[in-house]
């Protein structure tokens, strides 16, 4: 998140940005705070589900393969 806020703060001044030449360099700057605010919402919605499915997915691999349990038999004692 920190190299998300630094970025985004390093291209404001190109989108909020007036004078000589703005008008360049304006829809650069909307376009790359826009991305990076897009992609790091994504990145924080996208991962908790892939750790979630992926925990399920591990769960069900250890049901399914699961080895069946040897149960030992008591020894007889003399008593």
């Amino acid at each position: 998140m920190m190299t998300t806020m630094a970025a985004m703060f390093g291209a404001l001044p190109l989108a909020l940005g007036t004078g000589a030449g703005s008008e360049i360099r304006k829809p650069l700057g909307i376009t790359i705070v826009g991305g990076l605010i897009l992609s790091q919402m994504l990145t924080l919605f996208t991962t908790p589900v892939v750790y979630i499915y992926m925990d399920r997915l591990q769960a069900w691999l250890r049901t399914s393969f699961r080895r069946p349990t040897v149960t030992p038999v008591p020894a007889h004692s003399d008593d």
